[in-house]
């Protein structure tokens, strides 16, 4: 059957000061090239290859693919536009810390991540998840069932990918496990919802 692995790219620059990035093109910093270079060294140590990388058009998604492919010598990461992160509208360049400032009362706090709900020419999580269901069935529709695959991804688009493969509710999801970077997921039909994680790193951002 088809497993679909997911990875959220290493820490970036807005990451690193605290800022909502959205479809901001920041790169990786220092940390965020290591927490890269250490997924593609997991990767190879669990002895997994990819038939196609995919990766958000970011550059902060891309460079994270980009080390994954060469380490394992895979041809170069593919861009996918429906991998992109939420457009975050009014909130892209925001202080993290100022989400419920901001925002309240149409939030969801957990105890490492507050997530808006609405803002002014935001996607909506709702609306970020019917994209998710596209990208996944655009992966389902050119693959077949005995490949293996990597997407290279985003926070909040990577929870609604994990959402949309388990037909799960967006909110539970966003409340259920932190998708930290550089961390991977397995989407598969014979791997549960609650044992995605493959690997964990540790996290660097306020």
């Amino acid at each position: 059957m088809l497993h679909i692995y997911l990875s959220r790219h290493g820490q970036n620059e807005d990451n690193a000061e605290g800022i909502l990035n959205g479809h901001r093109d920041r790169p990786l910093t220092a940390i965020g090239i290591e927490q890269a270079q250490q997924l593609a060294t997991h990767i190879e140590k669990l002895g997994l290859t990819f038939d196609a990388v995919y990766s958000s058009p970011l550059c902060r998604a891309y460079a994270t693919a980009e080390i994954v492919t060469k380490k394992l010598g895979l041809l170069d990461p593919q861009k996918m536009p429906l991998l992109i992160e939420r457009d975050f509208g009014v909130m892209t360049g925001k202080l993290v810390k100022d989400i419920a400032l901001l925002c309240a009362p149409n939030i969801i706090k957990t105890n490492i991540v507050t997530y808006f709900l609405t803002a002014e020419n935001a996607e909506t999580f709702p609306q970020l998840l019917e994209r998710a269901k596209r990208a996944l069935q655009e992966i389902k529709d050119a693959h077949a069932d005995d490949e293996n695959i990597l997407l290279v991804s985003h926070g909040d688009l990577g929870k609604m990918l994990y959402a949309a493969y388990y037909n799960l509710d967006w909110k539970d999801i966003l409340t259920m496990f932190h998708f930290g970077n550089s961390e991977l997921l397995l989407l598969s039909e014979d791997s549960k919802a609650a044992d995605a994680h493959v690997f964990t790193i540790k996290q660097h951002n306020h």
